[in-house]
């Protein structure tokens, strides 16, 4: 995951700039353990093994995620999951936030199964209670100048298509053809960023899709064990369009600098040319209950594989990440139980709903 963010984390950020992260369950680090019904938690050993004190901190992986070393690279503080319960106000204001939920998609609708996640609409309808409660510790005028500053983070879009479209009784599969399924979450997203615009954000990256017909319970699920190259495809076909989203609102919207970071690429050649890399495990998963495929996750149960520098994937859905000598410790999530009353979990539907209060069209009105 080194590899994946090189050139990507650009320059050091100087003073009290903070990051707001949205997205899935390869940056959640921890908003899903505390969601009691979710079927997608990672509160289990070998889960965090390679971060900070070795437990379980919500972190789908051995380590750090994605915008975790980006975050490091920016010089920046790592925020807390939005329903930990150590947030308070001074917390935000000093780290910003993570509303990532592992499970989450750009459609309200994605991971159903999993019973309880943050939709990428709920994440902002979050976000702005946030706004509220930062507006009424600071004031209007410095909360407006606190969030304009900040820079955010959004990656997701993978659970659209394996945890939705490519399902085999999605609704939306028998109503769309890939094309139209694409442009689809294209129309929702752009909507998305448009609110995130409306609530402050000017610094936005966007994180496209890795070669998600790579990862290893696709290759489990082909008959050749080898990579689903239909299933890359629309991976590579949902990119291009978010760039050219992204690249179209950062020219159209007054004062937006959205950039796009590219993860497939990288991630392909990492597969395909691994020694290069220093990896030679490609198709397995580090943490896997032996023979028996596929374990979905990482379990006590679950045996490790005896060198994790040399694997790409932790668990069948889930890069490895290599871990730091001096990681700065972890976020105050944690597997125990919720507390009663945390600052923001009274924001927390746990149903994911559009967000009603604001309307796309207002962002033309600023």
């Amino acid at each position: 995951m080194m590899a994946l963010t090189a050139g990507i984390g650009g320059g050091l950020v100087s003073g009290a700039v903070v990051q707001f992260i949205f997205g899935d369950s390869l940056i959640d680090v921890g908003n899903n353990n505390y969601l009691s019904k979710s079927l997608a938690r990672a509160t289990l050993p070998w889960y965090g093994i390679d971060f900070g004190n070795g437990l379980p901190n919500g972190r789908f992986s051995n380590g750090r995620t994605v915008s975790d070393i980006v975050g490091d690279m920016m010089g920046l503080p790592r925020p807390p999951a939005f329903l930990d319960p150590a947030v308070n106000e001074d917390v935000i204001l000093a780290s910003g936030l993570n509303y990532a939920s592992g499970g989450a998609g750009i459609l309200n609708e994605t991971s159903s199964f999993f019973i309880q996640r943050l939709s990428l609409y709920k994440q902002i309808e979050l976000f702005q209670g946030t706004q509220t409660i930062i507006g009424r510790k600071i004031g209007g005028e410095a909360a407006q100048k606190f969030f304009k500053e900040a820079r955010y983070v959004v990656s997701l879009g993978s659970n659209d298509f394996i945890n939705n479209f490519l399902m085999p009784l999605s609704s939306n599969s028998w109503s769309y053809g890939a094309d139209k399924f694409s442009d689809y979450l294209m129309s929702t997203l752009d909507s998305q960023l448009r609110l995130l615009y409306l609530l402050g954000a000017r610094k936005l990256m966007f994180f496209g899709l890795g070669p998600m017909g790579c990862i290893p319970l696709q290759r489990f699920l082909s008959s050749s064990g080898e990579c689903r190259e239909s299933t890359n495809q629309l991976a590579l076909d949902f990119n291009k369009k978010a760039r050219g989203l992204i690249e179209g609102l950062s020219a159209s919207l007054t004062g937006a600098a959205f950039s796009y970071g590219d993860a497939y690429d990288i991630v392909s050649d990492i597969i395909a040319s691994p020694l290069k890399y220093g990896f030679n495990e490609t198709y397995e998963p580090c943490c896997t209950l032996g023979r028996i495929r596929p374990t979905f996750i990482c379990t006590p149960l679950s045996s490790l594989c005896k060198d994790r520098s040399k694997y790409v994937f932790w668990d069948e859905y889930h890069p490895r990440t290599a871990p730091t000598k001096s990681s700065p410790s972890p976020s105050p999530a944690s597997s125990e139980s919720p507390p009663s009353k945390p600052l923001c979990r009274s924001l927390a539907d746990p149903h994911p709903s559009p967000s009603k209060s604001l309307k796309v069209n207002d962002v033309g009105k600023m």
